[in-house]
């Protein structure tokens, strides 16, 4: 197995192009609106967000904790959940005939038309936004892993059939295996919506977050302090991203290696 440096130093090899661009496009954005003199309420500049990122620095940091919060508990709840019901489907044709279509057509339902429904039934805690966490995450987990639990070869299950191999010995041996790819695809979706999910939460019921200092801020006429608590937002969704990427590599060094060598 690889070491965790080892994959960390690739990965920032890996990010650092688009870092660059980022940066390129914050500079272009400053610029253009210094040299266009753009209103700060319709469009602030970046330096101006940094200046509310100074202002009102304890605020964002305590808001971000408790928005923080939220995502690990959700996301965490969201994948073991959607492993599981990901296998309980898998575990019987009959049982993924029967749900799987019902699982599509849940998404049609817009979540935030929900939601309130969730706040009312289950008050203004943490529980609500949990379940909105893991509403958001729960399909790409769940769709990801059993189509991933598919994707065995059949000649190999065929040879450990015939070897004598169990149930249990075919899914730890080749299905599982066979999986991960897919699996982490969903989570890395799924990670992409935890964010999103607490925040929208916060929006509809909340004290603290980062959802609220939006709304807050949006009261107040106030966008270069909606834009630094967007781009909070957008660096913990990067941060979690990464965080799973991380874990993808070191869990599936094969997996890596393969893709790394079809893409030199």
């Amino acid at each position: 197995m690889r070491s965790p440096l080892g994959v960390l130093g690739e990965g920032v090899r890996r990010h650092g192009l688009p870092l660059a661009v980022l940066i390129g496009l914050v500079i272009l954005w400053e610029g253009w609106v210094r040299l266009f003199h753009v209103d700060p309420h319709e469009l602030p500049a970046p330096s101006r967000i940094l200046g509310a990122f100074h202002e009102q620095g304890n605020l964002y940091v305590d808001n971000t904790w408790r928005t923080l919060q939220e995502t690990a508990i959700g996301f965490a709840v969201a994948v073991l959940t959607g492993l599981f019901f990901a296998f309980v489907i898998d575990a019987t044709a009959l049982l993924r005939r029967a749900v799987y279509p019902l699982l599509i057509g849940s998404q049609t339902i817009p979540i935030i038309a929900i939601a309130p429904l969730l706040i009312i039934r289950l008050g203004f805690g943490l529980a609500p936004k949990i379940v909105i966490i893991v509403l958001y995450c729960f399909f790409p987990i769940v769709v990801s892993t059993v189509d991933g639990l598919r994707a065995a070869e059949p000649e190999m299950l065929n040879l450990l059939r015939a070897m004598g191999a169990s149930r249990w010995q075919l899914l730890r041996v080749a299905r599982i295996p066979a999986a991960m790819p897919g699996i982490f695809s969903g989570v890395k979706i799924a990670a992409t919506y935890a964010v999103t999910g607490a925040v929208v939460s916060e929006w509809l019921g909340g004290s603290k977050g980062l959802g609220v200092s939006m709304i807050r801020a949006q009261k107040s006429f106030a966008p270069d302090k909606v834009f630094a608590a967007v781009f909070i937002v957008m660096l913990l969704t990067l941060m979690l991203f990464l965080i799973i990427d991380l874990v993808a590599r070191l869990l599936m060094p094969w997996y890596t290696a393969t893709r790394k060598e079809y893409s030199e």
